[in-house]
């Protein structure tokens, strides 16, 4: 385990507007207002579609990662998530999970990480900054290459 007392900076109401990209809105929000790392403690969203990581065919090896999405379209959605940094580039590396409803199979819910979004209608987010320590994403060749949340501007994993 490794674990940062986390220095939250400001607090932000969210909206994005119909028809909009989620993570491109995010990313110009964050832009904006200068958000270099921090964390969603919630949002709530209408999509019109909306990709997750998912299959449906057997796993070769159960245990990796899988990489590849199902398409979702017309979608109630509950989310929560992370921001951070890619120490090499600097671009904003969001981690979100979220759980799916889909509107016309009785609600019937995919959760998993959200990779794409368009906006039906509405989302309403909130985004808490943090200014300390920093939040980077390293992968870890030791498991399948995954982006790892870390802390501190070492980009290792601190206690």
């Amino acid at each position: 385990m490794h674990a940062r007392e986390l220095t939250a900076g400001r607090t932000f109401a969210v909206t994005f507007e119909h028809g909009e990209d989620f993570f491109a809105t995010l990313d110009a929000f964050c832009d904006q207002h200068e958000i270099a790392q921090g964390y969603l403690p919630m949002f709530i969203a209408g999509f019109a579609e909306a990709d997750v990581v998912g299959t449906c065919d057997a796993l070769d090896d159960p245990k990796a990662p899988v990489w590849t999405k199902v398409h979702l379209r017309n979608v109630e959605a509950l989310g929560a998530g992370t921001l951070a940094r890619d120490p090499q580039s600097g671009a904003l590396l969001p981690h979100i999970h979220t759980s799916l409803g889909l509107k016309e199979h009785s609600a019937t819910a995919h959760t998993s990480h959200l990779l794409a979004a368009t906006v039906q209608f509405l989302v309403e987010l909130v985004v808490v900054e943090i200014t300390a320590p920093t939040l980077t994403r390293v992968k870890d060749p030791s498991l399948y290459d995954i982006p790892l949340l870390t802390f501190g501007s070492s980009g290792q994993p601190s206690s």
